[in-house]
C-alpha cells in the first residue's frame, strides 16, 4: 500500500550524515508515497483516527498533512516533483501516543483506503 518512504536514515544520499549527527537514532518525521493518487493520499488522512492534520511537526501529538496542498500549495508541479512531493505524498509526524495506537490507526487507515 505503500510506493516508497522518504526519510534520512533510508537515503544512501544522507545516510552518513544523519548516521555522524544521530548516533542514537532520530527522526520522527518522514513521508511517505502511497500507492494512488491524490483521492487515495487525502482519504488515508481523512481515516486517521490518532493523528491531528496540522502543518507543525515535532509535536507530543501524531501529526499527518498532505504537503501538495497545504504547505507547499504555492509550488509549481516542477518545483514540487524537484523537492519530492507527488500528490500522493503524505507527511507524518510521529508523537508520544503508545505505538500500538499508532500503529492501529495507520493501519485501519490503510485498509478504508482500500474499501
Amino acid at each position: 500500500m505503500v510506493e516508497s518512504i522518504n526519510h534520512p536514515s533510508l537515503d544512501p544520499k544522507y545516510k552518513d550524515l544523519y548516521d555522524r549527527y544521530f548516533p542514537n537514532g532520530a527522526g520522527s518525521i518522514f513521508t511517505f508515497r502511497i500507492k494512488g493518487g491524490e483521492k487515495e493520499a487525502k482519504k488515508f488522512i481523512d481515516s486517521l483516527q490518532i493523528f491531528s492534520i496540522l502543518a507543525n511537526v515535532a509535536d507530543v501529538k501524531s501529526l499527518v498533512i498532505h504537503p501538495a496542498t497545504t504547505t507547499h500549495s504555492q509550488c509549481t508541479e516542477a518545483e514540487l516533483e524537484d523537492q519530492g512531493i507527488y500528490p500522493n505524498t503524505i507527511r507524518l509526524s510521529i508523537g508520544t501516543e503508545h505505538y500500538e495506537d499508532i500503529i492501529w490507526d495507520l493501519d485501519q487507515a490503510f485498509r478504508k483506503v482500500n474499501e
